[in-house]
């Protein structure tokens, strides 16, 4: 590992660590919760897919003629997440996107998805979806974090958006998932083989390869860069307190919830 990772890495630990200390995962009771939850973090599901096809786009070939890509190793990493996210099979077999394996699982537990299809169906083009964002009747914190996604896209700076794609995103902590829908089936309120097939999915295609990869990603695109190591930094940090201002927002609302 390169100094330079080396040292982002550690300017990160401290958001890293409120991030995976969050209050939010000590909110997560019920299948209440858990509803409220993935109806609001769907939009980072579905966003995390815009980031990796802005990285395909950036770093493999995807315009005709046909070129090499400048680095194949790094192109042959972002074609099989994009292969794994956009094209794998759910638990019936059958090709899906976790996308809509996650939104399969959603309606699977009783969440409403109309409000993320309606607003999937009718967002306009890249060039004014940060206006149709500010316009929508999204939550605050959903709006802000879409936002800062789709302005890094639009930067088209490649080591912005391979900063927010590898610094920006976590796991859900799954095991919490799997023990609330595992003590719902115990209880008679039903069984979810959808959302427990995502979520065990979900660390299956992470594998031990893709974060290594990231990082080489990371390392490639900066160069001996110093500008781009800072501004990589910086969208680093960002990407990282917008999920942490998520993550605020759905623990508040749980929150509400449960006074209610």
């Amino acid at each position: 590992m390169s100094e330079q990772i080396q040292a982002l890495e550690t300017q990160l630990l401290p958001l890293r660590k409120k991030l995976t200390d969050h209050r939010l995962y000590r909110t997560l009771e019920d299948l209440d919760d858990i509803r409220l939850f993935m109806e609001s973090h769907v939009y980072a599901v579905w966003d995390f897919m815009s980031l990796l096809k802005a990285l395909q786009q950036e770093m493999t070939c995807t315009t005709l003629p046909w070129q090499p890509a400048a680095n194949p190793r790094i192109a042959r990493f972002i074609n099989e997440i994009v292969w794994g996210e956009e094209s794998d099979v759910n638990e019936l077999g059958e090709p899906r996107s976790h996308y809509e394996m996650y939104l399969d699982a959603m309606r699977e537990v009783g969440a409403n998805v109309e409000m993320i299809e309606e607003w999937t169906a009718g967002v306009g083009t890249l060039e004014h979806i940060v206006d149709d964002i500010a316009n929508s009747d999204l939550q605050t914190a959903e709006k802000a974090f879409l936002s800062f996604t789709f302005k890094i896209i639009q930067s088209r700076a490649v080591h912005k958006i391979a900063a927010a794609f590898t610094f920006g995103r976590e796991d859900l902590i799954p095991d919490m998932f799997i023990e609330i829908i595992n003590q719902s089936a115990k209880d008679g309120q039903g069984h979810f083989p959808k959302l427990k097939y995502y979520l065990e999915r979900h660390i299956e295609v992470d594998g031990d390869e893709h974060g290594p990869l990231a990082l080489e990603m990371i390392q490639e695109v900066c160069g001996e860069d110093p500008q781009k190591w800072k501004e990589a930094e910086e969208t680093a940090v960002m990407a990282l307190e917008q999920r942490i201002a998520l993550w605020d927002e759905i623990a508040a609302r749980i929150g509400t919830k449960d006074l209610a």
